[in-house]
């Protein structure tokens, strides 16, 4: 899948401390999460079935990656 992202709105996390390296979300792709990280902004993003990213960010508030 190509989306163009020239002129998406990315957005941190608001648990962000704007002082490291975070992921970065783009809204307003239907269907779609475009995600980057934010050290390499002009880098490649990968896209992500809705449904896959709200199962991800489930996980991640349940704690499920906490013993990485």
């Amino acid at each position: 899948m190509e989306l163009d992202l020239a002129r998406a709105g990315w957005r941190k996390s608001t648990y962000s401390n704007n002082g490291g390296d975070c992921v970065e979300v783009a809204d307003g792709y239907p269907g779609v999460m475009p995600v980057r990280g934010s050290k390499d902004p002009e880098g490649a993003a990968l896209v992500f079935q809705t449904t896959e990213w709200e199962s991800f960010v489930v996980a991640v508030r349940s704690g499920e990656f906490d013993i990485l």
